[in-house]
């Protein structure tokens, strides 16, 4: 298996364990989400420590990573939004809100869209500003309707979005910054359980073993797909690896209303039709700037 495919499948295992992840936190309805996040980020260090020794053959270098405040400082912030990004896929996803995370993860690359534009400065092409549009207007019609924006959704989208932002500036190598994201968050996360501990009791996540260990596994379970992701990046074209990245609210959207039985009412029907005629625009021509520069490339010179 050459590199592009290997990297196409790579890519593809990601976003359909990032897809199935709805079937592993139905074991935990109404979970309590600070000690889900807290243990997350306890649970994420030995599994990012781990991913470094296998990439680099030798423990992190800890004077190069101090000598960089600035990568730190971006990691502190990026790891920072996805744990908020996180905590509102969790609670959609233990509450029985599986289509407001479908959503969020269909809107958040038109959210990057827009930041691209706005923050960086990058131009819109008409395709893309069809999909924002079309994306704003669908979330429109259900504000309109609901009378309430889709705060997990947006929120799911945003701050993924502005994850992915902050990320663009760390110039640690990726299985580095998956290791020292956690690690940067993990003083404050045994804080706040032993505070929690201290001041109300016993804490919901440690009722019983079974309940502990689920909360703790949450961490290798959504490392590993980011550690897939991050490999296929490397190693194939960023528009292959865009493109294939709707697998994962797809399957959460046929998992939400086969298999959960969550309402699909007409108003989310609506909502859902403006988004994704929206990212066909913007897949489509992504496609054909894609194949219209292979064609200039393979002509003869």
């Amino acid at each position: 298996m050459n590199n592009s495919r290997y990297g196409t499948f790579m890519a593809a295992l990601s976003f359909v364990i990032w897809g199935l992840l709805p079937i592993y936190y139905r074991y935990l309805p109404n979970a309590a989400m600070d000690e889900l996040l807290a243990l997350r980020i306890i649970g994420s260090v030995p599994v990012g420590l781990l991913l470094v020794l296998m990439m680099t053959r030798h423990w992190p270098n800890w004077a190069e990573i101090w000598q960089d405040k600035k990568s730190l400082g971006y990691a502190f912030v990026a790891s920072s939004l996805m744990c908020i990004s996180w905590v509102a896929f969790t609670w959609a996803l233990t509450n029985q809100r599986v289509i407001d995370a479908s959503l969020g993860f269909f809107i958040g690359p038109l959210i990057s869209v827009a930041l691209g534009v706005f923050v960086l400065g990058d131009k819109l092409s008409k395709g893309k500003f069809l999909g924002i549009l079309l994306a704003a207007i669908g979330v429109l019609y259900q504000v309109i309707h609901y009378g309430e924006l889709p705060m997990v959704a947006l929120t799911m989208g945003l701050f993924f979005s502005l994850y992915g932002l902050f990320k663009k500036k760390i110039n640690y190598s990726w299985s580095t910054t998956l290791f020292i994201e956690a690690l940067i968050l993990t003083p404050f996360a045994l804080a706040y359980l032993l505070f929690k501990q201290w001041t109300i009791g016993e804490l919901v996540s440690t009722a019983n073993v079974t309940t502990f260990m689920l909360y703790l596994g949450s961490a290798p379970v959504t490392i590993l797909p980011l550690i897939f992701y991050s490999i296929a990046i490397r190693i194939t074209s960023l528009s292959t690896v865009g493109l294939m990245q709707y697998i994962e609210p797809s399957l959460q959207f046929v998992l939400a209303v086969v298999f959960f039985g969550e309402l699909f009412d007409g108003v989310k029907a609506v909502t859902f039709a403006f988004i994704w005629v929206g990212l066909l625009f913007t897949v489509v021509e992504g496609v054909a700037i894609r194949a219209k520069r292979k064609k200039l490339t393979s002509q003869p010179i």
